[in-house]
């Protein structure tokens, strides 16, 4: 059986456009230490005129030439697009270091129009197929363009700093708010430990009662108060509907920036890194990342600068010779450090939150560490990375964490130990698994909100189906799981109409703001049916208008733009939270989730198993899934049609061949790359529209990566050029043109050029305007007529145009293929290049494993709980 990766990728705008390497059984660490072969971090930005980098090999996509005609009989003509041309291990510059600040290296890296041979493409390719599209469109097709926007001026340092500090703000603003809300975490966690005074925390009845009982036993007299006739409560009323918060624009970047590095230390680092032959414009990201005294530290061990994004181990190395010469070797200590450390940053962009230390040591050894056990050890004693020991075929067994020596030796286990394994990780991933194991216990053995089972059992019977095995699952428990395709969110939306009745503080966070929109719109069709079916009964779950809608998306209610308020103690106020799109959390996002809710809160996770994982390190809802920590409801609500058909067969590894009456699935098989722009190009602008009904603005495109002769960047060019045309003369952009917007790696919002000014880029993005500095809009902000699979998560379409071009064979797998095949609503188009490709990686490919330790973690905190 094949075990080709899944593709991941960084949808950081700027970022380089990779394929997440490996080959047959590669190890983690084995693709951590090919990830950064011809290429940079994920987080880094291309160099200017640099093009898209290769895989794990270096070499770059065997990009198409000039394509053939179209197979269409009535379509002439030929059309060539632009094909991107790989660069090996260049120089960084200023916008590769700029990306990283603070080692936010929590993206995987960007999908990439491929590596491996092209394959012809055949209508006889077992694909599913339907009525065969009959295209016709003008014989002058507009050309694709390899690259958008403008690249930045080398030659102007101070613009280079400019662009490094401001997009350094908004990821150290993001780090600042966790470090904050971790340490919000901590004080709770201390004072839980704490001796509690007694009585201390006793309020109303118990606490006059109380009081009486001292008053006694001093020879005091009671309070006559306490022996009053208790008071009937007042009727619980259901929940005020939520205010409407109508922000203004909001300015990225701008809002709580960090204050820039010290002058005097970038003054000083420049000056180093000229001595060592580096670009002076990594001075500012240097800064950043190393703080005071940067220079000094640099110039004592000149491989630190691997902790800047965008620098390889090459380019570190060759600064060290040039600092200390004949005092540089491959065995120094200070390179072994370095690069252990890179290597685990370099996992975690693979998805791993740790690797085991046979891998470790294997990929230290292929990057020329002479002794890489001792590079290990000199890791773990200086504290740079934290090993744990997690016992391994005994699931009552609690892990134990190896308690290191003096001498940071690793692998050190008592006499009486079973079998384990030895796992190596960075305190920033293995910190959130530990928060998020006992965050997710602590809701699991805390008492929810006391609710009538007879109120409960009424809103089950009520809803009927999946749904009512859900609302009984929430009934008497703090955590749930729920999987299920597209149309199972009717039964989430079910439960929260259900117990926003009850007088539950109940809400629904999404991971895009397209999923947010669908939900509300959800959730007033149920909230419409269930008052039909009981007049007068019940809050409304979604009064009118998409704001006024319990829903938001989870980085608003993280970052208290939406959602519930907050109490004192930082909690949100909420008995009841429903996270949908729940496989997109990594481990970091679900601790601050999880922590942020209040013992006694329900959490129901959400989602499709089937999908793409997300971005940054973890796979939280399957390690969820597998654990068995909690129940578990199954919906039973089918995805509907031809498309619902074809997509869970795809689930299940089948690539099954579906009738479509109406023209709901249509395959339309290319020769090379140029065709397949030339006939994607033709799809949305006139067959679609004609055929379909669905016009350009409502149809998403979706190919494996942003390079290549058919990648996004290929695409939107040739797609712009005939939807939107026009000068592009702010940094490629003009008013009307379709976007996709990266405020941080790993989110994309989706939406369309308003305007540019002094400001900058105004943006309009699911209704919220947004101004993208001038100085931010390269790195920022893409062309977004054609997405990734990974920035389409989370939204749907009424039709989608999945592009399968023969150069990018090897990104595919089941989840991209289920995920991209699953954003279409209405219709679907397949433009086919991929020959048996396609049904191989539906059989044959599934999701690439990861290596993570919260399903350990979470056996030990339940034991302890227990």
């Amino acid at each position: 059986m094949s075990t080709e990766p899944e593709t991941t990728e960084n949808t950081e705008p700027g970022g380089r456009d990779t394929v997440e390497p490996g080959t047959a059984d590669a190890s983690p660490a084995e693709e951590a230490a090919g990830a950064e072969d011809g290429t940079a971090d994920a987080g880094a930005a291309p160099a200017p005129d640099a093009s898209e980098s290769g895989a794990s090999s270096g070499d770059g996509p065997s990009g198409e030439g000039a394509g053939g005609g179209p197979t269409d009989s009535d379509t002439t003509g030929s059309h060539t697009t632009g094909s991107d041309t790989t660069h090996g291990g260049t120089a960084p510059d200023a916008d590769t270091g700029a990306r990283d600040t603070a080692d936010a290296d929590s993206s995987a890296q960007d999908d990439s129009a491929g590596d491996g041979a092209d394959t012809n493409s055949s209508a006889e390719d077992g694909a599913a197929t339907g009525p065969v599209a009959q295209d016709t469109a003008g014989t002058d097709e507009n050309r694709g363009h390899g690259a958008d926007g403008a690249a930045m001026d080398r030659d102007s340092e101070d613009d280079a700093n400019g662009a490094a500090a401001s997009e350094m703000s908004e990821a150290e603003a993001e780090l600042a708010a966790q470090r904050l809300e971790r340490e919000r975490i901590e004080r709770r966690k201390a004072q839980k430990k704490g001796p509690i005074a007694s009585g201390g925390k006793l309020t109303g009845r118990a606490a006059e009662l109380l009081a009486a009982v001292r008053a006694v036993e001093s020879g005091e007299t009671a309070p006559a108060s306490v022996f009053a006739p208790p008071q009937p409560e007042p009727a619980r009323r259901p929940p005020a509907p939520e205010p409407v918060r109508r922000p203004g624009p909001v300015t990225a970047g701008r809002t709580g920036a960090p204050p820039a590095p010290d002058p005097q230390t970038v003054q000083e680092l420049r000056r180093v890194l000229a001595e060592g032959g580096a670009p002076e414009a990594l001075a500012v990201p240097a800064a950043a990342v190393l703080g005071a005294g940067a220079g000094e530290r640099l110039r004592e061990d000149p491989w630190q600068l691997l902790r800047v994004s965008g620098v390889r181990p090459e380019q570190a190395d060759g600064f060290a010779r040039m600092l200390l010469g004949d005092a540089c070797g491959p065995g120094d200590a200070r390179r072994g450090r370095a690069f252990t450390v890179w290597l685990l940053r370099q996992a975690a962009l693979a998805g791993h939150t740790c690797l085991e230390v046979p891998a470790l040591v294997e990929a230290l050894g292929r990057r020329g560490v002479p002794d890489p056990e001792a590079a290990l050890h000199a890791a773990v004693a200086e504290g740079e990375a934290l090993v744990f020991q997690d016992a391994l075929d005994e699931p009552g067994a609690a892990p134990a964490p190896v308690r290191g020596r003096e001498d940071g030796a690793v692998g050190e286990e008592a006499d009486d130990a079973g079998p384990v394994r030895v796992l190596v990780g960075l305190e920033r991933f293995a910190l959130a698994e530990e928060s998020l194991a006992d965050g997710l216990v602590r809701l699991v053995h805390s008492p929810p909100r006391p609710v009538a089972a007879e109120d409960w059992e009424r809103a089950a019977r009520s809803a009927g189906g999946s749904a009512a095995e859900l609302i009984r699952a929430v009934a008497g428990h703090g955590l749930v799981l729920h999987t299920g395709g597209e149309a199972s969110r009717v039964d989430p939306a079910r439960l929260l109409c259900a117990a926003r009745a009850l007088g539950l503080r109940a809400w629904a966070v999404t991971h895009g703001p397209l999923g947010r929109e669908a939900f509300a719109r959800l959730l007033r069709q149920e909230e419409a049916q269930r008052t039909d079916r009981s007049p007068g009964g019940g809050a409304s779950a979604a009064p009118a208008g998409d704001d006024a809608a319990p829903v938001a998306t989870v980085a608003g209610l993280l970052s208290g733009a939406e959602g519930p308020e907050r109490d004192a103690d930082g909690s949100v106020e909420a008995d009841l939270l429903v996270v949908l799109d729940a496989p997109q959390l990594d481990v970091e996002t679900a601790a601050l989730l999880v922590e942020s809710l209040p013992d006694g809160a329900r959490l129901v996770l959400a989602g499709d198993p089937g999908v793409l994982w997300s971005v940054g390190p973890g796979r939280v809802f399957a390690d969820l899934l597998a654990a068995r920590v909690c129940p578990q409801v199954a919906s039973r609500v089918p995805d509907p049609g031809p498309l619902g058909e074809l997509v869970s067969g795809v689930g299940v590894g089948e690539l099954n061949e579906v009738a479509a009456p109406g023209k709901e699935v249509v395959i339309v098989p290319v020769r090379d790359a140029g065709e397949a722009v030339h006939r994607t190009v033709q799809l949305v602008t006139d067959s679609v529209p004609r055929a379909i009904g669905v016009p350009a603005e409502h149809t998403v495109v979706i190919t494996p990566g942003h390079g290549g002769a058919a990648g996004t960047r290929a695409l939107n060019a040739a797609l712009k050029e005939r939807l939107n045309p026009g000068p592009g003369r702010f940094g490629g952009f003009d008013p009307g043109d379709r976007i996709a917007y990266s405020p941080v790696p790993g989110r994309t919002l989706p939406g369309h050029v308003v305007r540019a000014d002094a400001d900058g880029l105004h943006l309009s993005c699911a209704g919220t305007a947004v101004v993208v500095p001038r100085d931010q809009v390269e790195s920022r902000v893409r062309h977004g007529w054609a997405l990734t699979a990974h920035q389409a998560v989370g939204g749907r379409w009424p039709a989608v145009v999945v592009v399968l071009p023969g150069d990018a064979t090897q990104a595919l797998s089941r989840p991209w293929v289920y995920t991209a095949f699953g954003r279409a609503v209405r219709h679907l188009s397949v433009v086919h290049g991929a020959g048996q490709a396609l049904p191989r990686a539906v059989a044959e490919v599934p999701a690439k494993p990861r290596t993570t330790r919260l399903p350990v973690l979470l056996r030990q905190q339940q034991q302890q709980a227990a």
